[in-house]
């Protein structure tokens, strides 16, 4: 049709000249607006067909060129081998309020305390041991050189009235536990007086916990006994009880007398 409109111009002289005398002029302005409107039709749809053409160029000319993606490449990650060793502490002297200790824990000092306390019933407590704890005690061990060697760390004196004390390692192939009462090995000494600073505040948390839920006018003598352990440094990590204490100081179910104690050992740990 758009051909077709071209090849006939709509001049009105050509029109008109052509057309007969007697044409009548209503038939004359139809014969018009019908010419006028197929040359429109079809000049909208060579425009329409000019844009969808375009619109096709620069859709295939602004697609990104495919690029092969790249080959996953599989890095083993190098994983570090786990210490699998197991240490183990052991006290007993049945004529003790708390007669029977025993502490393992792995290679991070993760693991339990199973102690007996005034019963013959076994109470079983976690334990984390502290990171300065464990630099201490993982130092004795290594300077013990304990599964290399086969020496025997009981003193010639006899104190087994004060308890009997078992240390022992077990690193998956080889085991062994020394027992002593008493040692002139200053490092062995050392190791155990470590393990027994681990029970003691291992074991006052406990006391204190259950003293809080079940009887808390004990809060009072329970922190005296603390101070104790912390002059005589006998506490295998005093901060370890911060969080403990910071609880205490706020207890509105102790005794104030508990409270304000509280508040003053954290200001001795703390200082």
């Amino acid at each position: 049709m758009l051909a077709q409109a071209v090849q006939y111009p709509i001049a009105r002289g050509y029109f008109l000249s052509r057309l007969p005398r007697w044409y009548p002029v209503a038939g004359m302005i139809e014969l018009r607006s019908y010419i006028f409107r197929v040359f429109m039709a079809g000049l909208i749809t060579a425009g329409a067909m000019s844009v969808s053409l375009a619109q096709d160029t620069t859709k295939r000319n602004d697609r990104p060129p495919e690029q092969p993606s790249p080959t996953p490449q599989h890095t083993e990650e190098k994983k570090q081998p786990v210490d699998a060793t197991r240490y183990t502490y052991e006290f007993n002297q049945p004529a003790f309020v708390v007669s029977h200790i025993v502490i393992e824990h792995d290679a991070l000092g993760r693991g339990n305390i199973t102690f007996v306390q005034r019963t013959e019933t076994p109470i079983v407590e976690p334990i984390e041991i502290s990171s300065s704890a464990q630099g201490r005690i993982f130092g004795l061990w290594t300077e013990l050189r304990f599964l290399d060697s086969n020496e025997n760390y009981q003193a010639a004196k006899n104190f087994a009235h004060l308890g009997t004390y078992k240390i022992g390692m077990n690193d998956g192939k080889r085991k062994r536990i020394a027992e002593f009462n008493w040692s002139d090995n200053k490092t062995a000494w050392a190791l155990a007086a470590e393990y027994r600073n681990v029970a003691t505040q291992a074991i006052w948390i406990f006391d204190m916990k259950l003293a809080r839920e079940m009887q808390p006018l004990n809060t009072p003598s329970l922190l005296t006994e603390v101070e104790g352990y912390l002059t005589r440094n006998e506490l295998s990590d005093p901060h370890q009880l911060v969080p403990l204490l910071n609880e205490l100081k706020t207890d509105y179910h102790i005794p104030l007398i508990a409270r304000n104690h509280a508040d003053r050992i954290l200001k001795k740990i703390e200082k």
